[in-house]
């Protein structure tokens, strides 16, 4: 995967907003027959490796071992790995419909730290983005009116994950001044790898599990769309700034799920979402026309 203009920042994103649209519309649906979220966890690092020996191959097998990568990638990869296995712990203890609206908002972590450590800068439009993009957040999926619960069990462990998850966005955008977007995409690889024996500890073999094509083999085809956009992301990150790319997967991704349910899965969302949904579509497109990274840094070099 190579750049060839200055707006691949945007190209790339926008493909894990699909990616990530279609893996968030039917993520639900092997545990739904049978086949449990932990060895989800497990399909989804072993679907990490065919884009990673992909990527590998087009750099000619050249592998960063410096210690700044091997450190940034193994912690970018852990961060991520980390987080999601944090998550299943969360969602077990508490109402879905609040604990991802809180980890959806890691992009605030995310641009408080390239603000504050890398000096981005945006213009006006994709200041608004990032503003509509985060009051956009929350809203697909909240749901007024549900009972949820009301213990600290949920909320310290989805607050540890939208922490993660913004660190882990910004590292990723801080490793490719030092190494390249393949080499972190190989140790997020690893890393993911490296978690996968504690999953599959933590699952629950007791219960009945559904090994058939629609358990297994049906998430293996969901966490692919996973895996590739996790790629994608990470040459976003390359080639755009932070505080642009991570309200812009952040907010897409839930908005193509939300215009996919409604479309294919016969699922109507309420006001609140469709609020959501509008504010979204402003956000990208301001996001999209905001000028690129690389324009803006030329300008200023004149």
């Amino acid at each position: 995967m190579t750049a060839t203009s200055g707006r691949a920042w945007l190209i790339y994103a926008l493909v894990t907003v699909v990616l990530w649209g279609i893996w968030g519309a039917f993520s639900g649906l092997s545990p739904q027959r049978g086949f449990p979220e932990t060895l989800v966890y497990c399909v989804w690092a072993l679907t990490m490796i065919p884009p990673a020996l992909v990527v590998l191959a087009q750099a000619g097998w050249k592998l960063d071992r410096t210690p700044r990568a091997v450190a940034y990638g193994l912690a970018i990869g852990l961060l991520g790995a980390g987080g999601q296995m944090l998550l299943f712990y969360a969602v077990a203890r508490g109402p879905a419909y609040l604990i991802f609206p809180v980890i959806s908002l890691s992009p605030v972590v995310t641009i408080a730290l390239s603000a504050l450590l890398m000096r981005e800068r945006t213009g006006r439009l994709g200041a608004i983005g990032i503003v509509l993009a985060l009051l956009a957040l929350p809203t697909f999926d909240f749901a007024p009116g549900s009972a949820g619960g009301s213990s600290l069990t949920w909320l310290v462990p989805a607050l540890i994950v939208m922490l993660c998850w913004g660190v882990q966005a910004y590292f990723m955008k801080a490793a490719n001044h030092v190494t390249s977007a393949e080499s972190i995409f190989v140790y997020m690889t690893m890393s993911g790898l490296l978690l996968a024996p504690v999953a599959w500890a933590m699952t629950d073999f007791t219960a009945p599990i559904n090994w058939g094509w629609d358990g297994p083999g049906l998430a293996t085809v969901i966490q692919s769309l996973n895996a590739i956009g996790a790629l994608s992301l990470v040459f976003a990150f390359r080639y755009g700034k932070a505080i642009l790319v991570a309200p812009l997967a952040n907010a897409g991704a839930p908005l193509a799920t939300a215009l996919l349910s409604l479309a294919v899965l016969n699922v109507v969302p309420g006001p609140l979402k469709m609020l959501g949904i509008g504010l979204a579509l402003v956000a990208s497109l301001l996001l999209a026309l905001e000028p690129d990274a690389s324009e803006t840094q030329q300008a200023e070099t004149v």
